[in-house]
């Protein structure tokens, strides 16, 4: 990967809906030579997949909580079987398993605390292996984004 497929990566990241025309021209390529780099990033993996990211409050998921877990049994299946439970919940929009004094960080995405309730009944409380939660409400955000730094 050269400076032109950074360049070409962070104008994506920025506005995939931008056209190869406009992005040929701004990373000083020709609108073919830029599609085919396009392409490779694509075919390679390097781009996953292009898509829309809404307004959270605008689509009616303005609640957004940080939920740190730690398992009463563990070990990697015990882990596993949480994160894949964890992973079919619709409100959940990442789950990873950590290091240090808590298992595993859930990033919640809610409509109201109703839903969050509901959620903690299925993942929480119902023979799930969690022996403590703890929630933490996000009052303002800073600074959110998906962009990948180069």
């Amino acid at each position: 990967m050269d400076q032109i497929d950074r360049k070409l990566l962070d104008l994506l990241q920025q506005d995939a809906s931008r056209t190869n025309a406009d992005l040929a021209e701004e990373v000083g390529l020709s609108p073919s030579s830029c599609l085919r780099r396009i392409r490779r990033l694509k075919s390679t993996g390097v781009i996953e997949r292009v898509v829309a990211i809404l307004n959270p409050a605008k689509a009616g998921k303005g609640l957004r909580a940080i939920v740190t877990v730690e398992l009463e049994r563990h070990g990697e299946q015990h882990m596993r079987r949480f994160l894949d439970l964890a992973a079919r919940e619709r409100a959940v929009i990442q789950a990873y398993s950590v290091s240090g004094e808590t298992d595993a960080i859930l990033m919640l995405r809610l409509g109201d605390m109703d839903e969050f309730d509901a959620l903690c009944e299925r993942l929480f409380r119902d023979r799930s292996n969690v022996a403590r939660y703890y929630t933490m409400f996000v009052i303002r955000t800073a600074k959110e984004t998906t962009a990948i730094p180069f």
